[in-house]
């Protein structure tokens, strides 16, 4: 095996140890304020010093310029600007992430350190599920300080732009539902963008144990009237990074439940390198999709439903 196989291997293995104590890692950060935010370590690529901008006409909000970073040209994106943070503080570091196959540069004042959280004790915050919310979730530190998760798939698509979902053929004669199931309120529209173009009946939860008590009383339901859960259920499409259990933990509930033979699980996550693929080989996912690809998406649900 050679070294760029080892250290892929070894991170697998990390990220597996991680998934199935139902942990992450956060990295902290200040917008210069007295909050304190953090993002997903999986989605970091780098964290460099302030380096200069490039300004482009008819930027979008919180659209800063480009950067130049050995070699590669990088979106710059302001997060006091997204969130609408006053501060008079310069931002002094980038934080370069990779996620939903874009790669850009956060404008932030100061990066602090890396924390190990449970998901169990990450929250969705109380009113901030709406669509367009920029924080998806909350969690405590030892020293009871809170920390805002920050939804940088929203906050891309604000920036950015939101790829359209194209023309997709509608199934005939399914009857089977999909059950989705996304801590994010944007990757929940758009799936359901996904579901509605397909025209097949769908059920959704908002977070890994809100998906896992439903699909236990579907499958209750489901005996109860003599069927099985396979009858009424054609897919379930799990994100990977959730509040209270993430994806890759509810994938192996599901996987290690006799009522739930036969009905596949994808993977549908921001977090689309090899090794996250691999971890959801692992947990026994059935097929992967990035987001955002709508029509991937939607041609991996139609090809699983047509065979349900």
């Amino acid at each position: 095996m050679g070294s760029h196989d080892s250290r892929l291997m070894d991170l697998v293995d990390e990220k597996a140890r991680l998934a199935g104590s139902n942990k992450m890692e956060l990295l902290l950060f200040s917008l210069g304020g007295k909050e304190i935010f953090g993002i997903n370590v999986f989605k970091v690529r780098e964290v460099c010093e302030m380096m200069p901008i490039t300004r482009t006409p008819n930027m979008p909000h919180g659209y800063e310029g480009i950067v130049s970073l050995r070699g590669s040209i990088l979106p710059a994106i302001g997060l006091s600007r997204c969130l609408g943070i006053q501060t008079d503080l310069p931002a002094g570091k980038l934080i370069v992430t990779e996620f939903s196959s874009h790669t850009q540069a956060f404008l932030v004042e100061s990066v602090d350190r890396i924390v190990r959280v449970d998901w169990d004790k990450v929250r969705a915050p109380h009113g901030m599920t709406a669509p367009g919310s920029r924080i998806t979730a909350i969690t405590e530190l030892g020293d009871g300080k809170l920390v805002s998760i920050l939804d940088v798939e929203q906050i891309l698509a604000d920036v950015m732009g939101e790829d359209q979902v194209p023309a997709l053929e509608q199934l005939e004669g399914i009857t089977k539902s999909v059950f989705f199931v996304d801590d994010s309120a944007i990757a929940r529209r758009k799936i359901l963008e996904v579901l509605d173009r397909l025209k097949v009946q769908h059920q959704h939860a908002i977070n890994g144990r809100d998906a896992w008590e439903k699909l236990d009383a579907i499958a209750a339901a489901a005996i109860k009237q003599g069927k099985t859960v396979g009858d009424q259920l054609g897919v379930i499409l799990a994100d990977a990074e959730m509040p209270e259990m993430d994806g890759y933990v509810l994938t192996r509930h599901i996987k290690a439940d006799a009522r739930f033979a036969g009905v596949p699980v994808v993977m549908h996550s921001s977090l689309s390198s090899v090794a996250n693929r691999k971890l959801g080989q692992q947990v026994g996912v059935d097929a992967y999709v990035a987001k955002f690809h709508p029509e991937e998406l939607g041609k991996t649900l139609a090809a699983i439903l047509v065979r349900a």
